[in-house]
């Protein structure tokens, strides 16, 4: 067995820091998104993923690998998103057992209004307190730690976009009578 090693005082010192801040962080645009827009950063997070699927449509399995919340998490937050109307399910055609979750065109607009309130947030808190070179450091920081987590091959999988943040919009497509009642 290896000897177990603490954490440096530089290390511990960093460590620190990146969790207040990043949890500060998270806590700031989560309240900004909330009150702004009444959204939560998990609802943005899966209208950004469909956003930049072809069609704004994605297999439910492929939702939560890309968004890396578990299927029931996913599941939960899919049903409250369709009484709002801003998602629909469809199940799969070529496969009985899947099921695709499909981003509204009311789903889309409420997207359309957020993010520049979220990118702003973002913008605000984390960017504008950076220099450019450390910018390009913190992303080559989390690169390094995302690929040491889901290893090299699944981490540039998950968070390839499909296209821009803000897609020009997919054709509507009509919806059965059941779904507009």
């Amino acid at each position: 067995m290896s000897e177990f090693r603490w954490l440096t005082a530089a290390e511990q010192s960093a460590w620190r820091a990146y969790l207040e801040a990043s949890q500060l962080l998270a806590n700031t645009l989560e309240r900004e998104l909330q009150s702004e827009c009444g959204l939560s950063a998990a609802d943005y997070e899966i209208f950004v993923r469909l956003s930049e699927a072809p069609l704004r449509r994605m297999r439910m399995s492929e939702l939560a690998d890309r968004t890396l919340y578990s299927r029931s998490r996913l599941s939960h937050a899919v049903t409250r998103l369709e009484k709002e109307g801003w998602l629909r399910r469809e199940d799969c055609a070529d496969d009985k057992r899947g099921t695709f979750a499909e981003l509204t065109e009311e789903g889309f607009a409420k997207l359309v209004d957020a993010a520049p309130r979220h990118v702003g947030g973002v913008r605000k808190h984390l960017i504008e307190c950076l220099a450019p070179e450390q910018i390009s450091q913190l992303e080559a920081i989390m690169t390094a730690v995302r690929e040491q987590l889901l290893g090299p091959d699944v981490a540039p999988r998950l968070t390839e976009p499909g296209a821009a943040l803000l897609p020009e919009p997919a054709p509507v497509r009509s919806a059965p009578a059941a779904a507009n009642a």
